[in-house]
């Protein structure tokens, strides 16, 4: 463990600045601060650090807006056929989204507007592979295709750059969509656009949907074993994933369970069980709380309602939620060594 001494014996021996000296010492001090902030069990979640960051969210947006009112005024195109002019309009406004972001997020560290301007980057960054897949002609689900993978090549230079969070969603959403429209236009998929909304219970989507909650699931691990104290930008970026794999996971199950009547339901219980003791172990309830709500989401949507699973995950969600710290303190000393449980959130040493 590095202290006071060691940084200044570093300044006096030339190994660093006094500048890059302080820095650490204060980087050392906000990570102890965040550490003591989070409660026993507690998973942090910050959207916004206060109102400021929302008034300057709904003055970017208007200012977003007000931007797409100029840029047809300067020529741009909204619909095809696009020219070179609507090229240059588009690549100029990602410039300009980026000297923002830069400053919102690089400079004042600031959440809600960093996720508003990943937004804005995301829907510019579509616009721009439309224009360009009609540039060179492509149409219909090629077209599709290029819009969204467009969204996903930005958005990955983005992350790296400004190392937002919210673009693991944004990024793993629109990978799903783009490979989604690739098999779409050669005939292996349905090519109903409310598919990938209800997705499928069997055949190739519901396999798409199953191994790409997989492996949004790995990433989302990856993220988190690497911080396993939650106090950096690496166990948000894990926390969207996980958002993003649940629900994919539980599609296919839920969809299959749900239509064999009762003993359907049922096993669709045994399996929100298993889903929760998963969430128990990693310490997300993000995973448990997306993947519970998209199964209500399709119960009612899909098959009318069933008041017992739907008062089942209440009180499950309300009974984990009280003891979520005892549980997990019992479950993960009851459990074996296994691999990365050390790189997991620490947990109590009794029940």
């Amino acid at each position: 463990m590095i202290d006071d001494k060691d940084l200044r014996a570093a300044v006096q021996r030339g190994l660093i600045t006094e500048a890059q000296a302080a820095g650490l010492a204060g980087l050392a001090d906000a990570r102890v601060q965040a550490k003591t902030r989070v409660e026993p069990g507690e998973e942090p979640f910050v959207l916004f650090k206060g109102f400021n960051e929302i008034f300057i969210v709904i003055g970017l947006s208007i200012l977003y807006g007000g931007w797409v009112g100029v840029t047809l005024l300067l020529g741009a195109e909204y619909l095809p056929p696009f020219g070179a002019d609507t090229l240059l309009i588009v690549l100029g406004t990602l410039a300009v989204l980026a000297w923002v972001q830069r400053y919102f997020t690089l400079s004042r560290r600031m959440i809600a507007p960093s996720i508003a301007l990943s937004i804005m980057f995301a829907l510019t960054a579509g616009h721009l592979g439309r224009v360009v897949a009609d540039m060179i002609g492509l149409y219909g689900f090629a077209a599709q295709a290029a819009h969204w993978a467009a969204i996903a090549a930005v958005m990955v230079a983005h992350y790296r750059v400004f190392q937002v969070p919210f673009d693991a969603a944004i990024i793993a959403g629109s990978a799903f969509v783009t490979l989604w429209a690739v098999l779409a236009g050669r005939g292996v998929v349905p090519q109903d656009t409310l598919g990938l909304l209800h997705l499928s219970k069997e055949g190739p989507t519901a396999l798409l949907s199953f191994v790409f909650g997989l492996v949004c699931f790995a990433l989302a691990m990856k993220f988190d074993m690497t911080d396993p104290h939650r106090v950096s930008t690496r166990a948000t970026t894990g926390f969207w994933l996980h958002v993003m794999a649940a629900p994919a996971i539980i599609n296919t199950l839920a969809l299959r369970l749900l239509d064999h009547g009762q003993g359907g339901q049922v096993l669709l219980l045994a399996v929100l069980v298993l889903l929760a003791i998963v969430a128990i172990v990693i310490d997300r309830r993000s995973f448990l709380v997306s993947g519970a709500g998209y199964a209500i989401w399709l119960i009612f949507t899909l098959f009318d309602g069933s008041a017992l699973i739907v008062v089942a995950l209440g009180l499950g969600l309300v009974f984990l939620g009280a003891q979520w710290d005892r549980l997990r303190a019992f479950i993960m000393n009851s459990l074996p060594d296994f691999p990365g449980k050390d790189r997991l959130p620490p947990y109590g040493l009794k029940a």
